[in-house]
């Protein structure tokens, strides 16, 4: 149950797309191992006029690694309205995957791949020895508070911000009943997480997106304000009951940095 025709949208931006992580490579002087698409174009609900938010990973030569002096572990490549790069360096993703940071965690399950380089194999072996649940729940419930808190507070609301509030709860759902990371399409969190009798209210929330204006308030929705709440109080009961997990031993993951340092 895709949410638009961002397949038709895609397709003609990945030349350049392609053309500008070349270019990262070739002025920063860093090899791009991994780039995909991150945000509401990877979960299945962006509009037509979204942006394209490309996330990557990437790695300098052995030298710059034996530096003394600080390095920036970050690229920054904002483009335009259209298009937005950045990426992080290998080592602060493996630093931070090994915590099972959320936002790794997401990009390595992106749908919507534009690079990946044979020898990042070796880090994506490490995603499940790494995942740990009790974080990833967590950064679902903020994003949930945070959303309803900016989005769904005033008596008019942008439609499309429902959206960007249940898929983290359903997220979190999926989490705390399967204990592997989320799915990151939209509507395979609905498929598998939300319950029969509110999939009706959920389908007249995608017609009435097809239908209206981006941008043009409506009225809030109290049958999902309601189940919002509900689902809200659900998960953070349910999250005391999930067992926290020890980081893994850095071994595997200073041999991926090293292999493919010397790849």
């Amino acid at each position: 149950m895709p949410l638009d025709h961002q397949t038709e949208t895609l397709n003609p931006m990945r030349e350049r797309i392609a053309n500008e992580i070349d270019a990262i490579e070739r002025i920063h002087h860093v090899r791009i191992l991994y780039a995909c698409e991150s945000g509401s174009r990877a979960w299945g609900f962006a509009s037509q006029d979204s942006d394209y938010d490309v996330r990557f990973i990437y790695m300098h030569d052995t030298a710059w690694y034996l530096r003394l002096g600080e390095t920036r572990d970050v690229i920054e490549w904002a483009l335009d309205e259209v298009l937005d790069i950045n990426g992080w360096d290998l080592s602060k993703a493996l630093r931070l995957m090994r915590a099972s940071n959320p936002t790794v965690v997401e990009w390595l399950n992106s749908p919507i791949v534009y690079r990946e380089r044979d020898e990042f194999t070796s880090v994506r072996n490490l995603v499940d020895s790494a995942f740990s649940p009790r974080p990833i729940i967590y950064h679902h419930l903020n994003m949930t508070r945070k959303n309803q808190a900016t989005h769904l507070s005033a008596e008019r609301v942008r439609l499309k911000k429902y959206f960007y509030v249940m898929r983290p709860l359903l997220a979190a759902r999926w989490v705390i009943h399967h204990l592997s990371a989320p799915p990151i399409p939209f509507h395979e969190l609905v498929d598998a997480e939300l319950e029969p009798a509110t999939l009706p209210l959920f389908r007249d929330l995608i017609q009435q997106k097809a239908t209206s204006v981006e941008h043009e308030p409506i009225p809030r929705i109290k049958e999902l304000d309601d189940w919002i709440n509900a689902t809200r109080a659900e998960i953070e009961d349910a999250i005391e009951d999930i067992p926290s997990r020890d980081k893994p031993a850095w071994d595997a993951f200073d041999a991926a940095f090293l292999g493919i340092l010397n790849a």
